[in-house]
């Protein structure tokens, strides 16, 4: 757990490192970066063999910097390319993954726009959820992009799920605190 704490931390730095590159440039888009990181991942995700040369501690950072040069040179934004060059340099290929979703957080933030997943017990209609989407986006001020799930255990109500802050406003999590007041 406090491995991959630790690899998070080190995402969100590189992350954000990436993104004061890219705002230094106004013709670089920010989304070709991402897309561009997002397809470095897939390709070491998808290839066994790239895999193993990238995590394996027994090849040499200049050997995987040859493997990334032959791979990505032509492929991937130059600023990307940068970036995974120092990133090789620095050992730190290896959460490439964890930096995509970050870089992806920075890109929401850059502009303004949150992920709020809502969970509802039944079906709701377009009507409702856009008047629900509607007051979040007023109230926090972002473009609020919404993941709609239902799930009947928790008979009524909404929970939203707003980066990582979980907002219960279920008539079982209400339950749940009745019982827990009973009990005392």
């Amino acid at each position: 757990m406090a491995n991959s704490k630790t690899s998070e931390l080190a995402a969100k730095r590189w992350a954000k490192a990436l993104m004061e590159l890219a705002l230094e440039d106004e013709g670089i888009s920010k989304e070709d970066i991402l897309d561009d990181l997002r397809e470095v991942s897939s390709c070491i995700r998808e290839s066994e063999e790239l895999s193993n040369v990238i995590s394996n501690p027994s090849v040499s950072t200049e050997e995987k910097q040859i493997v990334i040069c032959k791979l990505f040179e032509n492929e991937v934004m130059p600023i990307v390319y940068n970036f995974l060059f120092v990133l090789n340099l620095r050992k730190r290929f290896g959460i490439i993954d964890e930096i995509a979703d970050a870089f992806e957080k920075e890109l929401e933030d850059y502009n303004n726009i949150l992920k709020v997943e809502i969970t509802s017990a039944i079906e709701i209609d377009e009507n409702k959820k856009n008047d629900i989407k509607q007051k979040i986006s007023e109230k926090l001020h972002k473009d609020v992009r919404v993941d709609w799930e239902v799930d009947s255990d928790i008979i009524a109500g909404l929970v939203f799920n707003i980066n990582d802050t979980v907002i219960d406003n279920s008539v079982k999590h209400k339950l749940e605190e009745l019982s827990k007041k009973i009990i005392r």
